[in-house]
């Protein structure tokens, strides 16, 4: 009982998603889901990656998953949005512009 474990301090360099992108990416994920289109996320945070994933089906591979990689900051853009087979649909600085190939979709599942 005399063995106290200290907590981290900085968090042990995990990366997250800050309180207006994740808004940003539950909003469109509720109106996928209101489309009948999404039906399930999963959120990793480690420490190169904070990783949002959507997928159509629990059971299966996510439909997109949006990544947030601080290190490509100053490179490709720390935002990337990755397709179901693994290949990088999207890179860029913004959330707004990787998150557009979706809304775009959004518009046509709601129209159709």
């Amino acid at each position: 009982m005399s063995n106290v474990t200290p907590f981290p301090k900085d968090g042990a360099g995990q990366v997250g998603f800050d309180r207006l992108e994740l808004q940003r990416i539950m909003d469109l994920y509720g109106r996928m889901v209101s489309a009948g289109h999404w039906r399930d996320y999963a959120m990793d945070m480690g420490r190169e990656a904070a990783i949002f994933s959507a997928f159509r089906r629990a059971a299966e591979r996510p439909e997109y998953r949006i990544e947030k990689r601080p290190a490509l900051r100053n490179r490709q853009g720390m935002w990337a949005l990755v397709g179901e087979g693994g290949h990088i649909l999207k890179r860029g600085q913004e959330l707004q512009n990787i998150l557009a190939p979706v809304e775009r979709k959004l518009l046509r599942i709601v129209e159709g």
